[in-house]
């Protein structure tokens, strides 16, 4: 069995010592971590490496940074999409371990709405449709995980509270559309399968009480090709995370794959 998880850390030195409890704990084969909000030079390399994992990185000082830890050893793909609109932004990065492709992403934010902001958001969206979907025409297992910023639906299923996010980024039509182009190419929402209509969050707000309301939303994903998809036997959300001391404001979502016969 492969386990995998992705996890918004929001700050990976200030929530280090919550991220090698919950690996010690959970012992993931493979993580995919967004917003390290540090540069390459202060990533925590040898703090990880002591619980047995290796690190790859594209850190970016002070805000966005995507990492991929492995017990295997990974090779490094790119640290950008193909037209990526800022290169100095560090939002993407793609290795191959255990035999599949995996990408941690950080997707945009885009607030506020008809700004500059969200202007990069759709341009940034864009061109990683277009990087999925060559990566889906190569036939490859892939697994494209991490902060998406997007809720995929209105519904309570995947967010308490949709009024809280009127005119906001995250369920604007744009970004919305996106998201069903990226499924109707035919990936599967991982953790949705597994839990077709119950109430599933990643994320509770710092604000507003969120996490002790449970006024959460669904915007971190791990999307699977067929033959991935064909090997999950479950995925959740590791809420409890989130309602420990100096936690981040993310929870780790997580998936269980069948090993490759």
């Amino acid at each position: 069995m492969l386990k995998i998880a992705s996890f918004n850390v929001n700050g990976i030195n200030a929530r280090l010592p919550r991220l090698v409890e919950w690996l010690e704990k959970f012992q993931p084969d493979i993580v995919c971590l967004q917003e390290l909000k540090a540069d390459d030079t202060r990533f925590p390399k040898e703090e990880i490496e002591k619980t047995g994992y290796h690190c790859l990185f594209h850190g970016q000082k002070a805000y966005n940074g995507v990492a991929i830890l492995s017990k295997e050893k990974p090779k490094l793909i790119r640290t950008h999409l193909l037209n990526d609109p800022d290169l100095d932004q560090s939002r993407y990065i793609e290795v191959e371990v255990n035999n599949l492709t995996i990408a941690s992403l950080y997707l945009p934010n885009g607030n506020p709405l008809n700004s500059p902001k969200y202007d990069y958001k759709l341009a940034w969206f864009n061109a990683f449709l277009a990087h999925a979907q060559s990566l889906w025409n190569a036939e490859k297992p892939v697994i494209l995980a991490g902060d998406y910023n997007v809720v995929p639906s209105f519904d309570v299923k995947d967010i308490r509270n949709a009024a809280v996010l009127v005119d906001n980024a995250l369920l604007a039509p744009e970004s919305l559309s996106y998201w069903r182009r990226l499924l109707a190419t035919g990936w599967t929402d991982s953790l949705r399968v597994r839990h077709p209509s119950e109430p599933l969050y990643s994320f509770w707000d710092y604000q507003a009480q969120s996490w002790p309301r449970d006024e959460g939303m669904r915007i971190d994903h791990i999307l699977l090709t067929p033959s991935l998809a064909d090997r999950l036997i479950d995925a959740g959300v590791d809420r409890q995370v989130r309602g420990q001391e100096k936690a981040s404001d993310h929870a780790p979502v997580w998936i269980k794959l069948e090993d490759q016969k």
